[in-house]
């Protein structure tokens, strides 16, 4: 199972890379249409504007999966190891919960946009809200797979998140 986690999130990596190498060369094509021949193309900015969003959206869930999105280890690193372990369980259920949010509005938005497209490419508008029901899904999963290795198999809040010192090598967190 693990095995298959670590080809599916470099199927993830590799299109975050195909997103962001479309979106830069959509954005320059542009520029130089504009300014060397006067001429742009519209649908260049709906494209680079959708890789951008599903580049933010798979990145997320790629930082998630790290336990590197948004971590702010200042207060948890000052804790004993109890608080540490009720600090970062408290956490993953904000977590869980502001995802549940976040999928309940998604599942709307697609439901309500399944009828609009984008103006210039035709895109479908609710495909943007697929990944954010996406992200939502994902994310809260990988919530509950922390909080099942908390407190099921009791590994070490350290183990978990792997903090990171300047030097880009792990810190024992203990």
């Amino acid at each position: 199972m693990n095995k298959f986690f670590n080809v599916l999130f470099k199927v993830v990596e590799t299109l975050i890379a195909v997103f962001l190498a479309l979106m830069i060369i959509l954005v320059f094509m542009n520029v130089v249409g504009r300014y060397i021949f006067n001429k742009g193309f519209v649908w260049s900015e709906e494209v680079s504007r959708l890789c951008f969003i599903f580049l933010v959206y798979l990145g997320s869930i790629e930082a998630m999966r790290d336990n590197r999105h948004l971590l702010i280890d200042t207060l948890l690193l000052r804790l004993p190891k109890k608080g540490k372990k009720i600090l970062y369980a408290i956490t993953q259920i904000l977590i869980i919960w502001l995802m549940v949010i976040q999928t309940r509005g998604s599942l709307g938005l697609v439901i309500q946009n399944r009828n609009n497209v984008w103006i210039t490419t035709g895109f479908p508008a609710h495909i943007v809200h697929l990944f954010g029901l996406l992200l939502g899904v994902s994310i809260a999963a990988i919530a509950v797979y922390n909080l099942v290795r908390l407190l099921v198999f009791k590994e070490k809040v350290a183990e978990i998140i792997k903090i990171r010192d300047d030097g880009g090598e792990n810190a024992t967190v203990e």
